[in-house]
């Protein structure tokens, strides 16, 4: 189609709507309510079962006690930080696939994780760093770093920016990153037993203090994404229409890798490589929201977190010790993609 018959219409009109936006509100309400009980459900189940009225009364009883404690300092944490974390990695594997025109994109295409594994065996194992709270900041350092020499050496000389440029570039500097991290931590055995509960991704100890943080980031990288939606719905179309719309694609793709950056590398480094979460949640959400990118994106926002709660929950109670997050969001993501892939109307990218 050539450029100069495309009219805005054309971005909302594209394939199959889902619905009109008042059936949209109803269905986020629904996934509202759904996200909610889960984190009550977080808050309630543990080594020490609570009800829902005595986690009310450790929220507001003034007096101290062991459940407000509880409450309070491990379990109100860690289900903020599996809805901030989950939030993030859901909404950065979604712009991974809008940006690239990949189905299997997910957080970890630009390195971002292999980049904070090896910023942690470096201050674990060369710096002396045990605290979690302290390597943490590395971790995030690692994973900012990485995508930047992944765009510095995937942008092209002149032109707009090439999705499969940065994917390559991507996937090359995480299998470097990730070799050297693993050869590091051979080296210094106290960073691999560091690394290897890090790479397994969990919820579990982690400090409260980086809920903040990890909200900041949250939020930044979550405006980015919102501003650059209909943008991504205008590139869907080609990039020849996108200009014909006034699209400035350079802009957007500097945008949307900021926004995936931001995202991935807070809630990577906060809880660790969790890994299905980004990839399984967007499709999910296109399954209910359709083609039109914002609103797949506040589905999406709701699905990954909710996903990851229940993972935490069902990892509490499916054996006797405690299963990693990530571990369970594995096997639940499996089983899900593979019904999304079976299913009679696939909804294309």
């Amino acid at each position: 189609m050539p450029a100069s018959r495309v009219n805005t219409s054309e971005i909302t009109d594209r394939p199959q709507r889902a619905g009109s936006a008042g059936a949209h509100i109803a269905r986020l309400a629904l996934f509202a309510a759904l996200l909610v009980g889960l984190a009550v459900l977080s808050l309630a189940i543990g080594s020490r079962q609570m009800s829902v009225h005595s986690i009310v009364l450790a929220l507001w009883d003034p007096q101290e006690s062991i459940e407000k404690a509880l409450v309070l300092e491990s379990r109100l944490p860690r289900a903020l930080l599996a809805i901030l974390a989950g939030a993030a990695l859901g909404i950065a594997g979604l712009l991974s696939q809008s940006m690239t025109r990949n189905p299997l994109a997910e957080p970890g295409i630009l390195g971002v994780n292999a980049g904070a594994s090896l910023a942690i065996v470096i201050a674990v194992g060369f710096l002396g760093i045990q605290e979690y709270n302290h390597y943490i900041f590395f971790a995030f350092a690692g994973a900012l770093l990485t995508a930047a020499l992944v765009y510095l050496i995937g942008r092209p000389q002149r032109g707009a920016m090439d999705p499969s440029r940065l994917v390559l570039s991507g996937v090359a500097m995480g299998a470097i990153f990730s070799g050297l991290g693993t050869a590091l931590s051979l080296v210094r055995p106290e960073a691999f037993d560091q690394l290897r509960a890090w790479t397994v991704g969990d919820l579990q100890g982690r400090n409260s203090g980086i809920v903040v943080p990890l909200l900041v980031c949250t939020v930044i990288g979550i405006l980015i994404a919102a501003s650059s939606a209909r943008s991504l719905d205008a590139l869907a179309l080609g990039e020849d229409s996108a200009r014909g719309l006034g699209i400035d694609i350079r802009r957007t793709r500097v945008l949307v890798l900021v926004a995936i950056t931001l995202l991935a590398a807070a809630a990577t480094s906060a809880v660790g490589a969790i890994g299905f979460l980004g990839l399984m949640a967007p499709h999910a959400a296109r399954r209910v929201a359709g083609a039109n990118t914002g609103w797949i994106m506040a589905y999406t926002a709701l699905i990954a977190p909710s996903i990851l709660l229940l993972a935490d929950v069902l990892g509490r109670v499916l054996l006797p010790s405690e299963l990693p997050a990530g571990v369970v969001c594995a096997a639940i993501g499996a089983p899900l993609l593979v019904a999304i892939a079976r299913g009679r109307k696939p909804v294309a990218l």
